[in-house]
């Protein structure tokens, strides 16, 4: 989740992420990891009810920005979410550092530099070969309703495929 700023996790990570706060960075990855299992009940309940969830970021995100920072493997950055509801589908919406750079607001928080972003692709892209997972990746500089059109269609395409499918766990 991006993350829920609503709960008393998620108000000390805005907190961290507007530079209010200073955290040590494990403390951070934990507060983020924690911040999602905050949500499993209602998410194991909303699937059981066969309620489609899209979740705008996940663990991959907390992955990929921990292990930019250097000093942390991609498996530490992974455990505490092992066992989340495993995502059937994962979006990567593709966009360069630099057409990022150029976007509103952008520098606001910690994290948004282009030299970290792309220490942060480079992340995403180790995590892609796990081939457990079901990545597809959009061209994210493509007009909106281009955009929307693509992601729609993937979508609905994947909701058919898992329709039955059995709720998996994480990295398990």
């Amino acid at each position: 989740f991006p993350p829920d700023r609503t709960t008393e996790i998620g108000q000390l990570i805005s907190s961290y992420l507007v530079r209010e706060k200073n955290l040590e960075d494990h403390t951070v990855h934990l507060l983020f990891s924690a911040n999602r299992w905050e949500h499993v009940p209602l998410m194991k309940e909303k699937l059981h009810q066969g309620i489609t969830i899209v979740v705008d970021r996940y663990a991959f995100s907390g992955v990929a920005f921990t292990s930019a920072k250097g000093n942390f493997c991609l498996e530490w950055c992974k455990q505490p979410d092992v066992g989340l509801p495993k995502p059937d589908l994962i979006l990567f919406l593709q966009l360069s550092p630099e057409a990022a750079a150029e976007r509103e607001n952008f520098g606001h928080e910690r994290y948004e530099s282009s030299s970290f972003q792309e220490k942060v692709l480079q992340s995403f892209y180790c995590l892609m070969e796990d081939k457990s997972l079901n990545w597809k990746t959009v061209d994210a500089s493509q007009s909106i309703e281009d955009l929307h059109r693509e992601i729609k269609a993937i979508a609905e395409e994947t909701m058919q495929e898992v329709q039955n499918k059995p709720l998996e766990e994480l990295w398990k």
